[in-house]
């Protein structure tokens, strides 16, 4: 093996014995005939100490080097010495006195130091993310997003729910944020889109039998950007089959129970409150309540019973308030031809100290009724076939009762890693004008491509804005 231990593994356990380091040059301080350096990789620091006295020729050796060189160093491990032994590091109390290093790559002077005290903008940092990455911090979040999921993975096995992966090329059916579409080469003038949330597969898997299916799902929208919003992001994805509301929140309060006690040591108080609709506006005048108090601080509900529709002014129709799949409460379904804005649905959201964490709702099983729900939002009999005409093919053989859960990851490990925005917790993120600094993607294709694809890039007139495709 190239290295016998991890920078941050050594202990006084190990003094006297020899070991091999692999990491990157962290910080450096020269002491006339003495020369100490960091030595950093995943697991923490390492202390190097070169010595003029007993090995003139690597001790000057080390002095080419620079910030960030990746170093293979040999040595024996011993105790430092008093007033230099650092308590704070889990490799503190010893060093390594080098016997032989290597450099395995000489690295230019970084745009800014590797440092957690790192006063730098987010636009920089995130322009050189491969080198923020390297900062402790920047590190720790996606282990712990990595944990997060580990545990997510863990607990829904526990539970007999069955991980199933969904396609990413699929058919766009235009509903809330825009598709980001993908022309199809083989099928001239057609086009994929990329799925927003794996709502009708998750569904379709219901149909088939699956009857408890989750997935840590990849999902696109092309809207537009803040803090909390990423054009493509991860949620946690959950359908299951014979239930009602509290089934599915009984699995999603399992789920995080054991988030947070791994990721947090924190236990928390199940079940979570419930609050309506109209009792979250009455009682807070939010759809996202607040409810931390001192003795319950990060404080969880569920709102329920959210309207089924609302006005639109614009397009002077009805919207879906959260998707067309959401099934209305029973005890409403008289309104449906009469008044559609009166009808509650069986949707739900969960907020977490203000913030919504997540969404979902009994669905939609009965062909009918989905038919009578896309007609109150406008759409015409060959607008329901064509977009989704598979899916009430589907309902017409046994479809179960069934019902599901989105939560947001990316916005869950922000919370608990109390990041200022996503951004911090995805390792490559794009900026609020969705592009990703490190590649610069979105880029230029060449003419070849875009030809084979059948597609033509106009340049429009300077008062319509940049170039567009046809």
């Amino acid at each position: 093996m190239m290295r016998t231990h991890d920078c941050g593994q050594l202990n006084a356990e190990l003094i006297g014995q020899s070991v091999t380091l692999c990491g990157w040059l962290h910080r450096r301080r020269d002491h006339g005939g003495l020369t100490f350096f960091d030595l950093r990789d995943r697991s923490g620091l390492a202390q190097v100490v070169l010595n003029a006295k007993t090995d003139q020729a690597l001790h000057h050796q080390a002095k080419g080097f620079g910030p960030e060189y990746v170093l293979k160093v040999t040595g024996l491990v011993r105790q430092r010495p008093p007033g230099t032994q650092n308590p704070k590091l889990p490799s503190g109390m010893v060093e390594v006195a080098a016997g032989a290093i290597a450099v395995l790559n000489p690295s230019q002077p970084p745009p800014f130091e590797i440092d957690d005290q790192l006063d730098v903008s987010e636009d920089v940092r995130m322009q050189w993310r491969y080198l923020d990455l390297r900062r402790p911090a920047s590190q720790q979040k996606l282990v712990l997003r990595y944990q997060v999921i580990h545990q997510i993975r863990q607990t829904l096995h526990a539970l007999g729910v069955v991980e199933v992966e969904t396609p990413v090329l699929t058919k766009s059916t235009p509903e809330g944020a825009r598709d980001y579409l993908v022309p199809s080469r083989v099928n001239p003038g057609r086009f994929f889109a990329l799925p927003q949330s794996p709502q009708l597969f998750k569904q379709l898997l219901m149909v088939a039998g699956l009857e408890r299916y989750f997935q840590v799902a990849r999902c696109f929208r092309d809207e537009d950007l803040r803090a909390d919003r990423q054009p493509e992001f991860t949620q946690l994805d959950l359908e299951m089959s014979f239930v009602e509301e509290e089934d599915v929140f009984a699995v999603v309060e399992q789920v995080l129970r054991a988030v947070f006690e791994e990721a947090l040591h924190l236990s928390l108080p199940l079940p979570f409150p419930r609050l309506t609709y109209e009792e979250a506006q009455a009682k807070f005048q939010s759809e996202k309540p607040d409810l931390r108090t001192e003795a319950q601080p990060w404080a969880f509900c569920w709102v329920t019973e959210f309207p089924l529709f609302h006005w639109n002014d614009q397009s002077k129709r009805w919207d879906a308030e959260h998707h067309p799949f959401t099934a209305p409460r029973a005890a409403d379904a008289e309104w449906l031809e009469r008044d559609p804005g009166k009808i509650r649905s069986r949707a739900y959201d969960l907020v977490l100290n203000g913030v919504e964490l997540g969404s979902g709702s009994i669905r939609i099983h009965e062909q009918a009724l989905q038919r009578k729900i896309f007609a109150v939002l406008g759409l015409s009999e060959e607008m329901i076939q064509e977009r989704f005409g598979f899916l009430l093919q589907a309902f017409s053989y046994g479809a179960p009762p069934h019902g599901g859960f989105a939560l947001g990851l990316d916005r869950l490990i922000a919370l608990i890693t109390r990041a200022s925005s996503i951004r911090e917790v995805i390792a490559f993120p794009k900026t609020q004008k969705a592009v990703d600094p490190v590649t610069e993607a979105p880029s230029p294709v060449t003419e070849a491509q875009l030809r084979e694809l059948g597609i033509a890039v106009v340049t429009a007139k300077p008062s319509q804005g940049a170039e567009h495709a046809r």
